[in-house]
């Protein structure tokens, strides 16, 4: 499912109609039909219902809706908010439409006439304002936005929240406050981001018949990554396969302080399905270690005052390595990092501790010929990148974007929303995970799953994508399950992958 910025939605809009011949009025058509189908959904009969029109393409769309519900036996009025002489185009062909089939419309004059025929609606379709909002809004939507909010009746927008931007980075002070969103075609980058999403509710996408050439052809492309991804990329294990097929791994961490890091990140990455694994950490911590990863194999580093003093003794011949959960944050975590990624010609992950010991090393991280790949939550982010964290998360799409070109690294910013970002620009966004993985040790887990999948053959893109799906679908299955978004821990994530391969994938 492609993700689009305005313009994206724009040129293709264009597209359709200049190359293509599908000809405005006929997409505005599809997509009145479509959303009232959809609207169908989340009425009954005994419903009233009102539908606000603006006087762009939403409002068009709102003429279509309102035709479509009437011929199906729905009691619905349309207040028009702008004055005839601005309604054009093709929304003023709908219009027309609407009127020859003997239906009737109210214009707007005040707020007061807002409140006259909101009056007993427990339904307001919002098809006022689309994807060209930037900045506050202006009269009368200014006074139309807050009324409709303080309304107890259920709201549906058509494409977005009515003063939502459709963008990143662009700032709004008021918008609908949605319970569902009829989202046209593709979902708009807002739908993701951490303080506009909230404003669309509920929201699902109906398809109106536009061409995927355009966003197929862009070198730098955001989609969601569905299971069905996960389902066509996740790769078979071969029936003659042995434990070396599946990826020999290290992991380096855990202070004496921190022993809990490492051991979720190594019982996460062999459930995961690494075939080795090996634990390179203090001493203290590999007999806490051995008692509950049993499977692996350690190495023991040496330290000074419980925590990680050097890497030497350790022989890089791996095919994935994990450094920094639980190494503390100390004056040797620089050197340990950068020797690390000198001598390693296999990928290595990134995470927790060694995020921050990284910073220094940034400008050399893009000669590496093996992948880098950073797993950091915004504020390791805004860390790394020297800003504020709500400066991050305003336009999160475009900072991960050119970090991860600029350094030549993957990265996955976690979040309700984790990003995974390429560094030729390339971007996912995951749908899966809920409240409950806002538990210390989550994260953790998330980077034991990543080792083992980057060292399956797939590409590192499908391995990041794939580990980032399943680590949030685990939660969500527990929590329909056995858990609740209270109680869930990072240990039962790693007991629950079994059940989300046998369930989600392997039925």
């Amino acid at each position: 499912m492609h993700i689009v910025t305005a313009k994206e939605m724009y040129d293709t809009d264009r597209y359709a109609m200049e190359e293509l011949g599908l000809e405005g009025h006929i997409l505005m058509e599809n997509a009145g039909r479509a959303v009232a189908t959809q609207v169908e959904k989340q009425v009954s009969s005994k419903d009233q219902i009102l539908i606000l029109v603006g006087k762009g393409n939403n409002g068009g769309d709102g003429f279509v809706i309102a035709r479509t519900l009437l011929q199906r036996g729905y009691s619905v009025e349309v207040l028009q908010i702008p004055s005839d002489e601005d309604i054009q185009g093709d929304a003023l062909t709908h219009r027309k439409i609407y009127e020859a089939f003997g239906y009737g419309y109210h214009t707007f004059e005040d707020l007061n006439s807002l409140r006259t025929f909101s009056s007993g609606k427990n339904v307001i379709i919002d098809a006022l304002l689309g994807i060209g909002v930037k900045g506050p809004l202006r009269s009368p939507y200014d006074e139309i936005v807050p009324y409709v909010n303080q309304l107890e009746a259920k709201v549906i927008s058509v494409d977005l929240p009515s003063g939502i931007p459709a963008d990143e980075g662009i700032s709004f002070e008021e918008a609908i406050q949605s319970d569902y969103t009829m989202v046209i075609q593709y979902p708009k980058v807002s739908a993701f981001l951490q303080h506009t999403a909230p404003f669309y509710g509920e929201w699902k996408t109906v398809e109106i018949g536009l061409p995927d050439h355009l966003l197929r052809s862009k070198p730098e492309s955001c989609s969601v990554w569905t299971k069905e991804d996960v389902v066509a990329s996740l790769p078979e294990r071969e029936p003659f396969a042995h434990k070396g097929s599946h990826g020999k791994g290290l992991v380096i961490g855990g202070a004496l302080q921190m022993p809990g890091s490492v051991t979720m990140t190594s019982r996460a990455a062999l459930r995961a399905g690494a075939g080795l694994l090996t634990v390179a950490t203090v001493k203290d911590v590999i007999s806490i270690l051995a008692s509950s990863v049993t499977e692996a194999t350690f190495i023991a580093l040496e330290e000074q005052a419980g925590k990680i003093n050097s890497v030497d003794g350790i022989e890089f011949a791996y095919d994935g390595i994990a450094i920094g959960m639980g190494m503390g944050r100390h004056q040797e975590g620089e050197k340990l990092l950068e020797e690390v990624l000198k001598q390693a010609e296999s990928p290595v992950l990134i995470d927790a501790d060694g995020l921050y010991a990284l910073k220094a090393y940034l400008p050399h991280l893009a000669s590496r010929s093996s992948p880098t790949i950073l797993t950091p939550h915004p504020g390791e982010m805004a860390h790394l990148l020297g800003v504020e964290v709500p400066e991050l998360l305003q336009k999160p799409f475009q900072c991960s974007r050119q970090f991860a070109s600029r350094y030549g690294v993957f990265v996955v910013l976690k979040g309700a929303f984790t990003l995974v970002t390429t560094p030729k620009g390339n971007q996912w966004v995951h749908t899966t995970g809920n409240v409950g993985l806002a538990k210390g040790g989550s994260g953790d887990v998330l980077a034991g799953m990543l080792l083992a999948m980057v060292m399956q053959p797939q590409s590192i893109e499908e391995a990041l994508n794939n580990g980032v799906f399943l680590h949030g679908s685990t939660a969500d299955l527990l929590t329909e399950d056995t858990h609740s978004t209270y109680d869930l821990l990072a240990t039962d994530l790693i007991d629950g992958l079994s059940k989300t391969y046998r369930t989600h994938l392997f039925e």
